[in-house]
């Protein structure tokens, strides 16, 4: 499964306004040079955070943008969403009649990846910006671990 730069980059770029922020509009070209992203590659992204209400901006002098919602009620799978990120792990398009295997049949392990997008979507929309700034993501898959897992399924 490939994450391409579009998505990574929303999130670095929203982690950044969000420490950032202090209630007042914050530079794109500040998040840009911080993040050692290209300033017009920003541009596109934040047209399309600011379109799917995540962001707000401020023009003029002491512009720029600010958080649409808190930290706390931004998830990260709604940033991947707004840029138009797709969290999926096929090879197949919605909606076409072809399949994996670039005839109209599911390759054999379909179901498995396609899983694998759902889980990926579950985790990031379980995740908050706030828990990326608070740096709490990590462990948070430690109940998923295939040690605890291979008790429950042991006991069962």
């Amino acid at each position: 499964m490939n994450l391409s730069t579009k998505g990574r980059y929303a999130v670095m770029a929203m982690v950044d306004l969000a420490r950032h922020t202090n209630g007042k509009p914050v530079a794109l070209n500040e998040i840009a040079q911080r993040q050692e992203i290209s300033l017009s590659y920003l541009e596109q992204l934040f047209a399309r955070l600011r379109r799917g209400g995540l962001v707000v901006s401020a023009r003029g002098p002491g512009g720029g943008y600010r958080l649409a919602r808190t930290p706390e009620e931004t998830r990260i799978a709604d940033i991947m969403l707004a840029v138009d990120e797709p969290i999926k792990a096929t090879r197949c398009e919605l909606g076409s009649p072809r399949g994996c295997t670039g005839q109209q049949g599911r390759c054999v392990t379909h179901d498995l990846w396609e899983e694998l997008g759902r889980q990926i979507h579950i985790f990031l929309n379980a995740v908050t910006l706030a828990d990326v700034v608070n740096k709490k993501v990590l462990g948070m898959s430690r109940k998923l671990d295939l040690g605890e897992t291979s008790k429950e399924h042991v006991a069962a």
